[in-house]
């Protein structure tokens, strides 16, 4: 990682992200983190392939990524923004961050296989564990969709 004027634009490869987030195969929603400024923003990219598992499903013969997944990977994103700005902080814990709000979810345009998903994250306020975050997913750089996301920390016992 490299740090540029306090702004770190840091590929975070999928081995790394594993080792941040909990989630795995197949909910595992992003792919790579392209560029954080601690405690403040994130950007990540999810790749949309026919390969995923909801494809075969979620609409045969018309696939469509659906729109709570979508949710998921800017959840995940709110995540590892936390995780990383902690990581960096020099805090050793790594408490579970759940999703437990969403408000303002809004989705207008559908995503097919083959797009890639930008997740944008911004941290609004973190509070005692609790973390309030604006959430945008783009493709092509259209807007996709667009929420909300409160999530709290539990602690590892």
């Amino acid at each position: 990682m490299s740090e540029k004027n306090s702004h770190l634009s840091v590929p975070i490869n999928v081995e790394q992200i594993q080792a941040l987030l909990p989630h795995r195969y197949p909910f595992l929603l992003v792919d790579r983190v392209i560029e954080i400024v601690p405690n403040v923003s994130v950007v990540a990219i999810k790749n949309a392939t026919i390969n995923e598992p909801f494809f075969q499903g979620h609409f045969p013969g018309h696939p469509v990524m659906p729109g709570v997944l979508i949710v998921e990977a800017m959840a995940q994103t709110a995540g590892l923004l936390t995780q990383i700005s902690r990581h960096l902080n020099g805090d050793k814990g790594s408490p579970l961050f759940y999703l437990v709000k969403i408000d303002n979810a809004r989705f207008s345009a559908p995503v097919v296989p083959g797009d890639q998903l930008r997740l944008e994250v911004a941290q609004k306020r973190l509070v005692r564990g609790m973390g309030l975050f604006v959430a945008r997913t783009l493709v092509d750089g259209k807007e996709v969709a667009s929420c909300e996301l409160m999530c709290a920390a539990r602690a590892e016992k």
